[in-house]
């Protein structure tokens, strides 16, 4: 072994973050972020069929007081959770794929991952640097969503009270502890679509192979969960939950499902995790 070489202080944090920081589509992937909340209001600012608001804050869209999307325009919070709602039944999806699915593929892709292991760094903690990077920036992703949402809709709509669509209203306290759970049952929800993505990046050197595969599963188990016939089937689906955030807008919060959804992503997350380890400690890497 190579004096004064230590294990742990290979492929430090800092240096795989700046590594992905650096790379094209970590810049798409923002700009994405930061164009939905902007692309809304021009459109609901804008847009030829936009009515007027009643309550004179500017525009509303949606169809009606009682839906999250016709509260949309009724303050910066309302904006807020409805640019959550319309980001993380896809465009989420595809970032947090993206962020966790292309990591170690790309590096087998470009040729390089051969030589990370040779540098030498020990293959679980390469998996294990990169999982946290991918995690990272898609924690901040989905933070980036809420606070851009919340200064551009303050701008756009005001700083009205969060109003639940079953007619609760929050005061700011209140709200940004609300809108806080949202945002992190969001992220664990989507832990789920992030074990997929790791463990195919591992298994494949394609990278879009690894992404892709994690969104078709996803969205083949929203498909399997609309299909009403299957019964309590459904409720083992871990994006059957997806949507359970919405109880965080009751009077009282509805943890049941929240916790439940949690629970399901964390468990599919930590076996598709478990799985990639096992599967790369006995990897021939030859690319």
């Amino acid at each position: 072994m190579t004096t004064g070489y230590r294990p742990s202080a290979t492929l430090p944090l800092r240096v795989e973050l700046i590594r992905q920081l650096r790379r094209r589509r970590t810049l798409i992937a923002y700009l994405l972020i930061v164009a939905l909340p902007l692309i809304v209001v021009a459109a609901v600012k804008f847009g030829p069929s936009a009515e007027p608001s009643n309550s004179g804050g500017g525009r509303r869209f949606g169809g009606g007081s009682l839906d999250l999307v016709g509260l949309a325009t009724s303050g910066a919070w309302n904006f807020t959770v409805t640019m959550i709602f319309f980001a993380s039944g896809f465009l989420l999806l595809i970032i947090v794929a993206l962020f966790c699915g292309d990591t170690v593929a790309s590096e087998a892709s470009w040729s390089t991952l051969r030589y990370l292991l040779a540098a030498p760094v020990p293959r679980r903690r390469l998996l294990r640097q990169k999982l946290i990077i991918g995690l990272l920036l898609s924690l901040v992703a989905i933070v980036t969503l809420v606070v851009l949402s919340y200064i551009i809709g303050l701008i756009a709509f005001g700083s009205g009270a969060l109003t639940s669509p079953a007619g609760g209203v929050f005061t700011e306290g209140e709200a940004l502890f609300r809108v806080a759970i949202i945002t992190g049952f969001v992220f664990v929800s989507l832990l789920f679509a992030a074990g997929i993505a790791f463990l195919m990046s591992v298994w494949t050197d394609v990278p879009l192979g690894a992404v892709g595969t994690a969104v078709v599963i996803v969205i083949v188990s929203n498909i399997l969960d609309a299909i009403s016939a299957l019964g309590s089937i459904r409720e083992w689906l871990p994006t059957h939950y997806a949507n359970a955030w919405l109880g965080a807008l009751a009077t009282d919060i509805d943890w049941t499902n929240m916790a439940r959804g949690a629970a399901y992503s964390i468990v599919a997350f930590a076996l598709c995790i478990g799985y990639a380890v096992y599967r790369f400690d006995r990897k021939d890497i030859v690319s």
